[in-house]
């Protein structure tokens, strides 16, 4: 964002004004070159560190951050592949024309059609989550012939990281992956034959079936991390794994997938994890845990998805009512309704996540005093931005900017009280263009079939 003389932002070149102008508010705001230049860097950062150490790695885009058509025309022109998690996310990809090959699926609950959409795109890879799945998947393939599907299983390291307990994805009491926790001794310890862990189970489930041909293994440990030693202990924790099988089996996976989860900054003052930073945190850890297990480098995959378009995109909002309220503590603080809420940033009142918000309409003069952002749903847990110091004359009709929610923001967004979703646009070069329209009233009724 930047702020001309007059007070205005501008994003990509384009004035807040002539956005809500054109295209309404609320809306999120999407800088197309900004969202380049961090895919660019993501893939940059790490096959220059990987190289470093003898190893190749690809980069996914998570799409669960936010997906489009145009967005994963985006990554994929960028050098990156895109990973998807469900059925939607897999045909958006598909109509954007990214590859099959170049497209991998993610799931703990996979349907049989997800399986089979999967398998008729000729996927890159199917990341199973279970050994319900694995079976499942297996069966499926049977039934329908052809080439083995390409799988890989997804392992849970015990390595608790993130902002939040449901974003941490690597601990045992959740729904995510197969743990590396045999039922005695330690993973560092216990003798192969021995290793009863589920991962270890699932891998050589998967081994046992002709229908699957096994990639390598998975893991992925939180979101919105912003300490990389956790990448460190969850690297050595998968490679060792990966080690025990060979031991075992003999059959060294050829790939280990990282995950993703790298934190961005959402308040003035926090520093998002630097790609070249992390890339060559990880890669040295995947080197010195590799030269004490005495295994050869396998091909390594990361999943950057709110580090990418997170900081890329902004939601500008409509100020509406604004409301002084007194607190316990004897302050003021005022309430600034905007013409959203939790129905296109839920994160908040689901996480507790805090963002910040700015007047990006007008310069102000006035001293700034203490206040919260609401939306417009009957809710009291309705709340944008937890506390934030906004102009004292901030007022009706005034433009409102919140930061940094281009991840998770229209991913997540819902319709509840019957609120429209905000229409996607990108802007870029001094210009704007819709990437996915405004819902309209009309598009809430045509779901509704009334009483047949």
């Amino acid at each position: 964002m930047e702020r001309g003389p007059d007070g205005a932002v501008s994003v990509g070149g384009v004035d807040v004004r002539a956005l809500a102008a054109a295209h309404g508010t609320p809306a999120y705001v999407l800088d197309e070159h900004d969202l380049r230049i961090r895919a660019r860097a993501y893939r940059r950062a790490f096959t220059e560190a990987f190289a470093q150490v003898g190893a190749e790695v690809d980069v996914y885009y998570a799409g669960k951050a936010f997906l489009s058509v145009a967005v994963a025309r985006w990554v994929y022109a960028e050098g990156l592949r895109v990973d998807t998690a469900s059925g939607g996310e897999l045909a958006v990809a598909l109509r954007a024309g990214v590859p099959g090959a170049d497209i991998g699926l993610h799931g703990n609950n996979k349907s049989d059609a997800e399986h089979a959409a999967a398998l008729d795109a000729g996927v890159g890879r199917i990341i199973v989550d279970s050994l319900v799945e694995i079976e499942r998947l297996a069966d499926t393939v049977a039934a329908r012939g052809g080439d083995p599907a390409p799988v890989m299983v997804r392992v849970t390291t015990g390595v608790h990281a993130g902002g939040h307990e449901y974003i941490s994805t690597a601990h045992e009491d959740q729904k995510f992956g197969l743990s590396l926790a045999p039922s005695t001794g330690t993973a560092d310890t216990v003798a192969d034959a021995d290793d009863d862990s589920p991962a270890m189970t699932g891998l050589l489930a998967v081994l046992a079936r002709p229908e699957l041909r096994l990639l390598g293994i998975h893991s992925h440990i939180g979101s919105q991390i912003l300490d990389p030693s956790g990448f460190a202990v969850a690297t050595r924790a998968v490679l060792a794994l990966r080690a025990r099988l060979a031991r075992r089996t003999g059959v060294l996976v050829d790939e280990v997938d990282l995950g993703g989860g790298y934190g961005i900054a959402y308040l003035p003052g926090e520093v998002a994890l630097d790609p070249d930073r992390i890339a060559k945190e990880i890669a040295a850890s995947v080197e010195q845990s590799a030269a004490d297990l005495g295994t050869d480098l396998p091909r390594f995959s990361i999943e950057p998805g709110r580090a990418i378009v997170g900081p890329a995109g902004l939601t500008l909002y409509t100020v509406g009512t604004v409301k002084p309220v007194r607190v316990d503590d004897g302050r003021t603080r005022l309430y600034v309704s905007v013409d959203g809420g939790m129905s296109d940033n839920i994160r908040p009142a689901l996480y507790g996540a805090h963002y910040h918000a700015e007047v990006v309409g007008r310069l102000s003069s006035a001293e700034p005093v203490l206040a919260r952002v609401v939306g417009k749903h009957c809710e009291s847990g309705d709340v944008v931005v937890h506390e934030v110091r906004l102009p004292g004359d901030v007022r009706a009709g005034d433009l409102l900017a919140v930061a940094a929610t281009g991840a998770y923001g229209r991913s997540m967004a819902s319709n509840y009280n019957l609120l429209t979703r905000p229409p996607v646009v990108a802007v870029r070069d001094g210009a704007s263009r819709v990437l996915v329209r405004r819902e309209t009233v009309d598009d809430l009724l045509a779901l509704d079939v009334g009483d047949a």
